[in-house]
């Protein structure tokens, strides 16, 4: 039952090859988009993760530099006491001095602890001296200047003893935006701990360089202890307990790491230790890629529509012709009947399939047959192109000749002879198409020795030749006409000294000769007429008028070798003419 009902659905495909194109064509522009589209939105999304991440990174890194050097600098304030040799001077002798030696001693250390005061800024509010062998808490901040023996020893310089650090920073317990970096005065011959240095400072002088990490409302950004305690949070909600877990667990000093519902950055500042953390939401990153998912799935919407009325268009517009056709030629039997190649489809194509192999044999002959004659025809052009010469060059020459045999001498005047002679053998006499460069380019000289017995006084003509090239093979008369041309079209209407340079030089498998002369040049319509003549292969041999063209060349070179070679030309109004002929080494 369930095969019936296959074969009556797929009937109407099986049938008509105009169903099975509208079919097939839908489902090849519709199933791309589809994927392509999916594939896009989530590169998309991916994209910015990458961005997010590496963007994340980078500032993370330079933030925690200059985070750095701005504890650095808090550190080296705490140093200009610690060097300072009033301090010295004090720890030294303060139990043997007298009062007014100790009163002394104490007053140069106020004055230093002042002096830092009021030169770290506005960030600093309070800076504290503890001596712990002399029990002396000196303090110094805006409201006042005092020094006095406390009943126990102050609470950072305890915790600072206890645990045996040379630094600590801890946040101020009655003033959560401030903080207390403090130093131990260690004795220099054995470390002991003889007191401490502390600065309280504003969290604020860090707002600055922590607004380098912020994008947004839904960024958090906060500076924890190496124990994940949170010290400092400018801005954004509290980061949850398993965050703050993992951060103090961690060892690298750079890096991140992906919750269920956000990103985690983390660097460590040095040289304080402290550990600078961002956290972004994912919704940050699916936010910035949406506009971009919307827009790839609305172009991707609008191209699934657009493709499935394309391809039911192109497909009805290509198999309504076959259809035609198939009806057809079912009439079509007026070849030559043999043996029939049966087709196993049932649609139009299997019928054409039919009755197209039974007339392919037949037009193979037509084709065989036109074939040689076409190349017949094309052999006959090309020896009637041998037996050309430019009748009004025969008719100066030898005009040239008579008038050389009254005033020259007779070598003079047997050389030109000679000359036309040559190039008549060569042109008569060499049956073959195809002729050595080095015969070519005898010939063109013969023909050069005459045009400078003609013009001897304007005209300079050189011949530069690479060894290597002279065994290639060329085309018989085709460096002559275009020197022919040259004299005709460039040369002849330039005033003043006539220059023509030949060149045949080795380009990697390639024989390249270039033809070059200073005449009149050519215009650029009439130049690029020329070069689409040359790059249209058009199986032409003859050009109008008595004169070989240029056309004719490529022509030529290309009916022997292939549509790779040929001629080019380039030319400038003014300036002259360079033809560029290209062949086979």
């Amino acid at each position: 039952m369930l095969a019936k009902w296959m074969m009556k659905l797929s009937g109407p495909f099986r049938r008509s090859i105009r169903n099975k194109l509208i079919l097939t064509m839908i489902g090849l522009a519709v199933l791309p988009i589809v994927a392509i589209t999916a594939l896009a939105a989530e590169n998309s999304r991916r994209s910015m993760e990458a961005e997010v991440i590496s963007t994340n990174l980078s500032n993370m890194k330079w933030t925690g530099v200059y985070l750095g050097d701005q504890f650095a600098q808090l550190n080296n304030l705490i140093y200009t006491v610690l060097i300072s040799p009033h301090l010295s001077d004090y720890l030294a002798n303060a139990g043997e001095a007298s009062l007014s030696s100790q009163f002394t001693a104490q007053r140069n250390i106020t004055d230093t602890l002042t002096n830092l005061f009021y030169s770290a800024g506005n960030h600093v509010v309070g800076v504290e001296l503890y001596l712990k062998e002399y029990n002396k808490l000196f303090t110094i901040n805006a409201s006042q200047s005092d020094i006095e023996s406390p009943a126990v020893i102050p609470a950072p310089y305890k915790l600072l003893f206890d645990q045996n650090k040379d630094f600590m920073i801890t946040t101020d317990s009655t003033d959560g935006a401030r903080f207390q970096l403090t130093r131990s005065i260690n004795r220099f011959e054995n470390q002991e701990k003889l007191g401490g240095i502390s600065l309280q400072i504003r969290w604020g002088m860090l707002d600055q360089t922590l607004d380098l990490l912020g994008r947004g409302n839904e960024h958090t950004v906060f500076i924890a202890g190496a124990d994940g305690k949170v010290l400092y949070q400018p801005r954004g909600v509290v980061p949850a307990a398993g965050i703050l877990h993992r951060i103090a667990g961690t060892s690298e000093t750079q890096g991140y790491f992906r919750s269920d519902h956000e990103y985690v950055f983390y660097n460590t500042i040095e040289p304080v230790g402290l550990r600078l953390v961002t956290v972004i939401p994912n919704s940050f990153i699916n936010k910035s890629a949406l506009a971009t998912m919307n827009f790839g799935l609305i172009i991707g919407a609008v191209s699934v529509v657009v493709a499935i009325l394309l391809a039911a268009v192109l497909a009805w517009r290509l198999a309504t012709p076959i259809v035609s056709l198939a009806r057809s030629i079912q009439g079509f039997g007026m070849m030559k009947e043999r043996e029939v190649r049966l087709s196993t489809r049932v649609d139009e194509i299997g019928l054409l399939e039919t009755k197209l192999d039974q007339m392919s044999h037949r037009i193979r002959e037509h084709i065989r047959t036109e074939y040689m004659i076409s190349l017949e025809k094309k052999s006959a052009e090309l020896k009637a192109l041998q037996a050309q010469i430019n009748p009004h060059f025969l008719q100066n020459t030898l005009q040239m000749i008579g008038s050389m045999l009254f005033k020259n001498s007779p070598a003079e005047s047997y050389e030109v002879i000679r000359s036309l002679s040559d190039m008549f053998r060569y042109i008569i006499r060499e049956p073959e198409d195809l002729a050595p460069l080095r015969t070519e380019l005898n010939h063109l000289n013969n023909y050069m020795q005459i045009q400078q017995q003609r013009f001897a006084a304007r005209l300079n003509y050189s011949l530069k030749v690479d060894e290597a090239t002279l065994g290639s093979f060329i085309p018989k008369l085709s460096l002559q006409p275009i020197v022919e041309n040259a004299f005709f079209h460039g040369l002849e209407p330039q005033e003043g000294p006539w220059e023509l340079e030949v060149k045949a030089a080795r380009d990697g498998e390639d024989t390249v000769i270039i033809i070059r002369d200073n005449g009149v040049g050519i215009g650029p319509g009439k130049l690029a007429e020329l070069q689409g003549r040359l790059t249209r292969r058009s199986g032409k041999l003859w050009t109008h008028g008595e004169r070989i063209g240029l056309s004719n060349v490529a022509s030529r070179i290309q009916l022997h070798f292939d549509d790779s070679y040929g001629v080019q030309v380039e030319s400038r109004e003014g300036q002259g003419t360079t033809v560029t002929v290209t062949i086979p080494l």
